[in-house]
Parts: C-alpha cells; sequence; structure tokens
C-alpha cells in the first residue's frame, strides 16, 4: 500500500514568500516505517523545480536522518530540507550521492553547511568533477541565476569503491557501485531488514530514461540485474514513485534490452544513424518525455553498439 503525506501548500508557499524563493514541487511517500522517497518534477529542469526533477530517499532513525541524494542546486536541497522537515525534525547527518548527475551531488553544499558527511563512489565523484562546468551551464540556462544561487561544489569526504556497508542509528546500509549505467558512478543504497533498495539513476518509472553521453547502455543492464538479485520489496526509483521491481523492469530493463535489439537489428539492416528514427519504439510511447527523448536514446546506442 502507498502512504502519500503531502508537503503543506501553504507552508511551503510561506517559506517562498519568506526566502524570496520558487515553490517546487515536492511529495513525501511513506515505504515503510521510517523510510520516504521524496518524489519530484517527472519532467525537465526548471526554476519551479529548482533542479529537483527526481526522486530522493530519506531514513530517519534515532540518531538523525540520512538522505539519498541532496538535490539539483543550493536552493534545490533547502527545499528538500523544507519537505523533510514536514515528516520530522531530526537533523541530516548523512548524505549519499548516487551518482554523477546535478541532482545527486550539487545540493551537497547546503548540508555540509548543516553538518552532513557526504558519500559517494570514487567513480561518481571522478564523474562530477569532469562534468562540474557542463552541468553548471545547462542549470544556468535551464533554472536561471536565481535558481542556481549559491550552488557550490561540493563532493563526498567519504569514499568508497564498490561496497560500503555501516550501521546508523540501529538502520542497517549497504551501498553498492557496480560499474556505469545512466552515469558512470552509479550506487545502489540498499536497506537489507527493510528490503528497500534506492536505485538513483539505475531505475526510471512512469517517464522514458535517457541514455546520454556518458552512459554504458549495457552495463546498465548488469547493474540493474545486480539490483533485481537483491529481491527488493520496494524500489525507490531515481524517476518516479516508489513501486515493484515489477514495474522497474518494465519501465526501465525491459526498454533498454528493446532499444539495444531494435538498434541492432537496424545497423545489420544496414541501417544509417540518419535514419534512426525508423525505429518503432511506440511500445514505450506510455512513458512521459517519450517523444523529446526516445529518438535520442536511439542515436547513443547506435553509438555505443558501433565500439562493442
Amino acid at each position: 500500500m502507498r502512504f502519500v503525506m503531502k508537503i503543506s501548500l501553504f507552508g511551503l508557499l510561506l517559506a517562498c514568500v519568506l526566502r524570496g524563493g520558487t515553490l517546487a514541487a515536492l511529495e513525501i511517500v511513506t515505504v515503510d516505517a521510517g523510510v520516504y522517497a521524496i518524489v519530484g518534477d517527472l519532467g525537465n529542469r526548471s526554476p519551479a523545480n529548482l533542479g529537483n526533477n527526481a526522486t530522493f530517499g530519506l531514513v530517519v532513525t534515532p540518531e538523525g536522518a540520512v538522505l539519498v541524494d541532496p538535490g539539483g542546486s543550493y536552493r534545490g536541497a533547502r527545499a528538500i530540507h523544507d519537505a523533510i522537515r514536514s515528516v520530522t525534525d531530526a537533523p541530516v547527518r548523512i548524505v549519499i550521492n548516487t551518482g554523477g548527475q546535478d541532482h545527486r551531488w550539487l545540493g551537497n553544499g547546503y548540508f555540509r553547511e548543516l553538518g552532513a558527511e557526504i558519500i559517494a563512489s570514487r567513480a561518481a565523484v571522478a564523474d562530477q568533477q569532469a562534468r562540474e562546468r557542463d552541468q553548471y551551464g545547462r542549470l544556468l540556462q535551464l533554472i536561471g541565476e536565481k535558481g542556481i544561487e549559491g550552488t557550490e561544489p561540493a563532493r563526498a569526504e567519504r569514499l568508497f569503491e564498490h561496497d560500503l556497508r555501516f550501521e546508523f542509528g540501529g538502520t542497517a546500509f549497504e551501498i553498492m557501485h557496480r560499474g556505469p549505467a545512466h552515469t558512470p558512478g552509479e550506487a545502489l543504497v540498499w536497506l537489507p531488514r527493510q528490503r528497500v533498495v534506492f536505485t538513483g539513476d539505475v531505475v526510471y518509472t512512469e517517464r522514458m530514461l535517457g541514455v546520454i553521453g556518458v552512459s554504458d547502455s549495457r552495463n546498465w543492464l548488469a547493474v540493474f540485474e545486480a539490483m533485481a538479485a537483491l529481491d527488493p520489496q520496494h524500489v525507490v526509483p531515481g524517476h518516479g514513485n516508489p513501486t515493484t521491481l515489477a514495474a522497474a523492469r518494465r519501465d526501465t530493463y525491459d526498454y533498454l534490452v528493446y532499444l539495444r535489439s531494435a538498434v541492432r537489428d537496424f545497423m545489420d539492416a544496414g541501417g544509417d544513424i540518419s535514419e534512426i528514427s525508423a525505429i518503432d519504439q511506440d511500445r514505450f510511447a506510455r512513458l512521459r518525455n517519450f517523444a523529446t527523448l526516445s529518438g535520442r536514446n536511439a542515436q547513443r546506442v547506435f553509438e555505443e553498439l558501433e565500439w562493442e
């Protein structure tokens, strides 16, 4: 059963008026006792969402809160903190970055100011460093100078290569990096006792995933399989509402399998990348952003397959 606790619209509007900000639409969804998804916009980054067009995670313990991904900007992180305070007064003690995409790390600075420890894979930090300038430039275009105000790079001080296990406030956490997927440094955050997995950008539901320049669609399938092997009861995707493993497979894994197969058949038949729109992806047209992303995804997979 899905329990939803919506943030008080009046409270958010009041916070925006007091801070001179823009209302960032976020929804708190209870996944398990003390475990929440913070669901942001399913569309693109915009001044209205402050770069928070993603889903984030929250685990509340007696020793404080653990946040999975801090948002796409300093002000976006503050909006996430406002959402957190709608369910708990516990301070955010730990922030986990699940990857190198902007909404997975550019809010770090806000939470570091509050004393939070930041954790990420080494591969994620390398990706953040490599794409920082491009991400800032894109954010400036999409959310504006006001939206990006206060955003400064702040990277994790606690790094790991492949696996990190720890217990905090009586909750066991297992963080796993199984290679590149949407970005090079993707990490899965697993709560074994609750059987909840926070997937970051390994899983998209309700909206079409994006295969971008740093993506590895072949290994993305392997990372998804590693996540599925955990046999989670609840999947908190990087984009979309908390869901089941079956729904995650349908919207992410099945799409990637289909796309790679369709592009391979297209190439084997002598198709040229300039004609890539001939590939029929309509079985996934129900996913949001299909019109803008499906063609680009096919192009990118074509370029990947040329080198495999």
